[in-house]
């Protein structure tokens, strides 16, 4: 499946940036996928919260180094929309409205007929189902201010913003072009990072349902030590009891959505058959075995057969800028 908010197909940089880092990823080839180059950049705590760019200013200067150091320059680039700007939701169209008409109906009823949480969206949409009388569509919908700071921000470091999409789409790319996975499948991803989790369902291949979950980081509980590779590794230092609740409440909210996919929204008849645990924190590995002895059903971590033959600073937290170099491949 692929779905943006805006397109070009061009060969692309792709950037990920969130709360504490900025990363990149130029991939090289897809048979075998392997990356060509790639990079991160720490961010000072409190520069960006969940999502939000508080100093402008000072993200550009540190931006404008990044694109100096990775050679960046003038390049064309893809994208991640903030998990918390984005919404998710099922409406019903009426059934003569042609599929390259969609974006335009939707525009028309926004207030009306079908109403989001914003003003002024940007969106993409998916035909679920047609009948003869509706459409089932799943809306991807994002307030416009938010995401043309983004863009603005790649402007303003001589980087022209090509493609937009949400994490979960490029992390379920990832999965499904080294796994294949079948289509009926019912897999919940979980997203973690150290700043907030983010839980999407995908039914049928389709992101059902999404979640967004922010979590407090204290940065001081954090120390950045460098590697072997000349990279910062993140480790905490912090009373472990403090990380272990909080990561309780997340194991809680997981069961929660898990129960509600299951009784509320299917009445019982379906349920989550596999989680797929993924993101960027430190401690994933541990995470992921904390989850194997929570739940009943098959936990998997991406399987990256190519990751052993790079440097030892390429890890799990540069998959989902992976899944998002694969997006129109």
């Amino acid at each position: 499946m692929d779905l943006s908010f805006f397109s070009r197909k061009n060969r692309v940089v792709n950037i990920v940036i969130n709360d504490h880092s900025i990363r990149y990823l130029e991939l090289k080839q897809t048979k075998p996928l392997i990356p060509l180059k790639w990079g991160e950049r720490l961010l000072p705590n409190g520069l960006i919260t969940n999502g939000k760019i508080n100093d402008y200013e000072t993200l550009v200067n540190i931006f404008e180094e990044c694109v100096m150091d990775w050679k960046l320059r003038n390049r064309q680039v893809r994208f991640l929309i903030p998990e918390s700007f984005v919404i998710i939701r099922k409406v019903s169209i009426p059934a003569d409205v042609k599929d390259d008409e969609i974006k335009g109906y939707l525009y028309l009823e926004l207030g009306t007929s079908i109403h989001l949480p914003f003003d002024e969206p940007v969106f993409d949409a998916v035909v679920l189902s047609t009948d003869k009388d509706k459409k089932e569509i799943l809306i991807f919908a994002a307030q416009e201010d938010f995401v043309m700071e983004y863009v603005e921000l790649f402007s303003e470091v001589k980087l022209e913003a090509v493609a937009a999409e949400v994490s979960p789409l490029a992390i379920y790319r990832l999965y499904h072009h080294l796994t294949h996975p079948i289509d009926d499948e019912d897999l919940l991803i979980v997203q973690f990072g150290l700043t907030d989790v983010n839980i999407c369902i995908f039914e049928n291949t389709i992101p059902f349902f999404m979640h967004h979950l922010p979590i407090d980081m204290d940065e001081g509980m954090w120390e950045k030590k460098l590697n072997g590779s000349g990279v910062y590794d993140l480790n905490f230092i912090g009373e472990k009891s403090y990380l272990s609740l909080q990561l309780e409440d997340v194991y809680k909210e997981i069961n929660r959505l898990m129960d509600f996919y299951r009784y509320s929204l299917h009445l019982g008849r379906k349920q989550v058959g596999k989680i797929l645990v993924n993101g960027d924190h430190p401690m994933l590995p541990q995470i992921k075995e904390k989850l194997d002895g929570r739940f009943d059903i098959p936990l998997e971590m991406i399987s990256y057969s190519e990751y052993e033959q790079f440097e030892q600073d390429f890890s799990y937290k540069y998959y989902l800028a992976l899944g998002l170099a694969l997006k129109g491949v």
